[in-house]
């Protein structure tokens, strides 16, 4: 099965040469004989996953309707609330947590007729950019057992990469669906804030979450989007479509952006730490778009250089508010004998929250706290407005930004570990389009010597996520780096 593609499958199920069933036993199997090693599986639900499955094929074979994604394997990060089996964040403090209710995305999914694998493994609380901040076990690249699947959402990512799922489903606060994606050499979409509603999504930074999906193929992330895309009242920010009118984002997706203008902004290649690959692979690709008829223009975004110091403050005075609710008394994990009301609250959360968790809510904490909110948080507001402006007005001249995912192909295992700031910087590439609230996708675009995938991202202005796709269907459609997979 492989370069399997949403294209193959679908067609085999509705033709009924391939069953549903046989299908989910056959990435089950692939899962039960690797998934050892790499790690990306939290939790599976083979039972409902097969009951689906064959309910599927009961309907195909009766001549009744089924959905746009009928008999396709996905899997979920494990923030994405499901009304069966846990929701644990990869944290101990939800380790044990079982959802009362399923988020609105996994409703979208169901009724589309997807079968869920299973739930995912992912930094704590979607705070990281390796994986290696779960509290729960270690996800390891697929290309390179000894490395990192990037994160958050590095056990999706995986998952896709190690073919134990057609697709999959991540959040995105400041990158983490687009890093690993890169990492882990697969398609990894951020759509605008807003175009795909968060509820039942366990908030991490309010104002910057969102769900997007992993593919194999552009065409892949299209046509999840087609289903997960959309108004949902119970998301106050979730977007109305009179406003922003959902697409068809696979109708038009191999009609080329005629006369296509990409922006290079010179900040994109200043970074401290761009690894000579990377640069070379971005490069080339920006040729290639070039040799096939698009205009290379340059743009400048002058406060990208802020843009880490604001994520930073702004996420974690999120993450402080957000994470307050787990208290040792409403829901999740309670020291076993508090001494006293202070003591389960404190006990509590000291033992259910990792370093990298703690770490951020006392940043986030700090820059709340009276005295100074003005000088931090504040501030980084009035630096994320200008971000914004400055992707504004750069989208004035260009139809799309182009740049690397990430400064680097994926790192050692515990290389970073011991510096946080240095891993804060693998960030430097995607949480600017967090902040101004655009979507982005990264796509493969080349290979290091030592066969480690490397990324381009491509943003474009807000909700236009049909121009998004088709730009990146266009590279892909002159390339084979989205045909390679890890030998596992």
């Amino acid at each position: 099965m492989n370069n399997c593609t949403f294209n193959n499958f679908t067609e085999e199920i509705l033709k009924k040469s391939q069953k549903c069933v046989d299908l989910t036993a056959y990435f089950y199997d692939r899962i039960d004989m690797h998934d050892g090693v790499i790690g990306s599986f939290l939790s599976l639900c083979q039972e409902r996953a097969f009951a689906k499955a064959a309910d599927i094929d009961r309907r195909i074979t009766a001549g009744d309707p089924v959905g746009p994604l009928a008999g396709i394997p996905v899997a979920i990060k494990d923030n994405i609330c499901t009304d069966f089996g846990v929701t644990t964040c990869g944290s101990r403090i939800l380790q044990n947590f079982s959802s009362p209710y399923k988020a609105h995305v996994i409703d979208l999914l169901e009724a589309a007729d997807a079968v869920i694998l299973g739930k995912c493994n992912m930094d704590e609380f979607a705070m990281g950019s390796s994986c290696e901040n779960s509290a729960l076990q270690t996800t390891v690249n697929p290309w390179d057992t000894s490395r990192v699947p990037g994160g958050s959402s590095g056990g999706p990512a995986a998952a896709v990469a190690s073919e134990f799922c057609l697709a999959a489903l991540g959040s995105d606060t400041g990158g983490s669906i687009r890093l690993p994606a890169s990492f882990c050499g697969i398609v990894g979409l951020k759509p605008t804030y807003g175009r795909v509603s968060r509820y039942g999504l366990v908030a991490y930074g309010s104002s910057l979450d969102q769900i997007g999906p992993f593919s194999y193929d552009v065409h892949g992330a299209a046509a999840m989007l087609n289903v997960i895309a959309g108004h949902d009242r119970r998301d106050s920010t979730s977007v109305d479509e009179s406003t922003a009118p959902v697409k068809d984002y696979v109708k038009n997706l191999e009609q080329p952006v005629e006369n296509l203008k990409i922006g290079v902004a010179k900040e994109f290649f200043d970074v401290e730490g761009l690894d000579p690959d990377v640069e070379s692979a971005v490069r080339n690709a920006l040729q290639t778009f070039e040799n096939n008829g698009a205009a290379l223009i340059d743009v400048s975004l002058p406060h990208l250089k802020y843009a880490i110091a604001a994520y930073y403050l702004v996420a974690t005075a999120e993450a402080s508010s957000n994470l307050s609710r787990y208290d040792g008394v409403h829901y999740g994990h309670r020291t076993a004998e508090p001494k006293d009301y202070v003591d389960v609250y404190s006990s509590s959360r000291a033992e259910g929250f990792g370093d990298e968790v703690k770490r951020r809510i006392m940043l986030g904490t700090y820059a709340l706290s009276a005295g100074y909110y003005d000088a931090y948080y504040l501030k980084a507001l009035k630096v994320r407005n200008l971000i914004r402006r400055d992707f504004q007005q750069a989208f004035e001249q260009v139809d799309c930004l182009m740049c690397p995912t990430a400064p680097e192909a994926a790192f050692k295992l515990g290389e970073k570990t011991d510096d946080p700031l240095k891993m804060y910087l693998t960030d430097i590439y995607t949480i600017s389009l967090n902040l101004a609230g655009v979507p982005g996708i990264s796509i493969p675009c080349g290979q290091t010597g030592g066969n480690l995938s490397l990324g381009l991202q491509i943003a474009t202005p807000a909700f236009t996520e049909e121009r998004l796709l088709r730009i990146a269907r266009m590279f892909e459609a002159t390339t084979n780096y989205h045909k390679l997979r890890p030998t596992l």
